[in-house]
């Protein structure tokens, strides 16, 4: 057996609602590759497992010198590194970069699932305690190395989502909405924030991350994943989660913008149309090849499935009882980008300059997948757009290299933004870097 795939042989648990988890080994992927992907992905028969395999890739640290791969015309680099589990990031007016060094809160450890869960997210590399941390990373002589790097903002829960919005920093804790003010050119925030909206955070919080985009119109969208896999901890559990939340930062107005996204964590608005984006982590435990993972536009109103349907009116058999009713209105996503992934980052094209290449479209960090076999995602790719729509083409691979030929993580691409330069910045949360990627000279 591969050293690298953890076997859990635990018998079916039985959850409430008549929805399943199962964690145990077994199942390879059946697809061809990259048929998962792009605007017509082909879709397996479902399979409610039994025997499912957990396939956490090791984590082993990259070696001094050693880098990901950029596709050829690009070159890599570290912008940053020693860093704490960072994860989104935001550039300021002046060229600066914050980085969310953060992590998902204290988990409970009662309880057979919880303690499984925290055993594969340790070994993801993901079982540190949160630093709670927002850094300023800045290139003080354009050299595309950060050699400032400070405490920016520190005493924070869990942060993740970051935008700016005139002289106000908000950031988006697990379990609520903060302000902050913010001067040009400082390099740390000590004025004590400014609650706008409670976020929900209910245990056991499944999942954590707030992503967070301001639109033009100066709103904010805040992106809260489901608190299941399928609506196990029940549908109360659920409120105001699995959606994207619009607020009015001046008078904390808020409003469902648009549900049944399981986990949305990149928001991003395409500079074309307008509209607002997002890439979304689909359902588990039905099959190495099945729920693709998903970009797509955000429409206000519209509902994405979750939990009883997936890309557009797949019945999940699963979840009980079943809204047969509600398969007419549930909206199909724009652009697969395949099973287990993981998508947490996106930014589109307009502020980067890699080439005509990467000209139109966006660029989406994937985290990698945890149940999949082989494994999936650990990668940056590039989607192609056409007239502010996701074209037919399939992703182009511009970062890869981060699991190594034994299957161990060296690293996992999170968020991707563009510097002042136009360069490529993607955080690394297991390798501590954020990587900077270029044209080739």
């Amino acid at each position: 057996m591969n050293k690298h795939v953890i076997v859990l042989p635990l018998v079916a648990l039985a959850l409430a609602g008549g929805a399943f988890l199962y964690l145990a080994q077994g199942d390879t992927a059946r697809l061809p590759a990259g048929a998962d992907t792009g605007r017509e992905p082909v879709f397996t028969s479902p399979r409610s497992e039994m025997l499912p395999t957990v396939n956490i890739a090791e984590v082993k640290s990259w070696k001094a010198g050693e880098k990901p791969v950029a596709a050829q015309g690009l070159t890599v680099n570290r912008f940053a590194e020693g860093l704490a589990h960072p994860r989104s990031l935001l550039r300021l007016p002046n060229g600066d970069i914050l980085v969310a060094e953060t992590n998902s809160p204290p988990r409970p450890k009662d309880g057979i699932v919880q303690r499984v869960m925290n055993y594969l997210m340790a070994k993801a590399g993901a079982g540190v305690p949160s630093a709670n941390r927002i850094t300023l990373l800045r290139d003080v002589d354009g050299d595309g190395h950060a050699e400032t790097k400070t405490a920016f903002l520190t005493g924070l829960h869990s942060p993740y989502g970051m935008a700016l919005i005139g002289d106000t920093l908000y950031v988006a804790n697990t379990d609520a909405l903060m302000a902050f003010p913010y001067k040009d050119g400082e390099t740390k925030i000590t004025a004590p924030g400014r609650k706008i909206i409670d976020l929900p955070a209910q245990a056991p919080n499944m999942h954590w991350t707030r992503s967070l985009a301001a639109s033009p119109e100066g709103l904010l969208y805040v992106g809260v994943g489901s608190n299941s896999n399928i609506g196990e901890n029940g549908l109360e559990s659920e409120r105001n989660r699995a959606a994207v939340i619009e607020v009015n930062p001046k008078n904390g107005y808020k409003r469902i913008f648009a549900s049944g996204l399981r986990n949305p964590v990149g928001l991003a608005f395409e500079p074309k149309s307008g509209a607002l984006w997002g890439v979304v982590n689909e359902r588990d435990m039905l099959g190495a090849d099945l729920v693709p993972d998903y970009l797509t536009r955000v429409e206000f109103g519209a509902f994405y499935g979750w939990p009883w349907n997936y890309w557009g009116g797949y019945e999940d058999r699963r979840v009980q009882p079943q809204r047969p009713e509600i398969r007419e209105y549930t909206k199909r996503p724009d652009y697969a980008l395949g099973n287990h992934v993981a998508p947490l980052g996106l930014t589109f094209a307009d502020q980067v300059q890699l080439g005509s290449r990467y000209s139109d479209g966006a660029f989406v960090g994937l985290h990698g997948s945890w149940n999949r076999k082989p494994a999936a995602g650990y990668k940056v790719v590039f989607v192609g757009f056409d007239d502010g729509e996701a074209g037919k083409a399939k992703p182009i691979d511009v970062l890869t290299g981060f699991l190594d030929k034994a299957g161990a993580a060296h690293g996992r691409p999170v968020d991707v933004t563009a510097d002042a330069k136009g360069a490529l910045l993607v955080s690394d949360d297991v390798g501590g870097i954020v990587w900077r990627v270029t044209k080739a000279n």
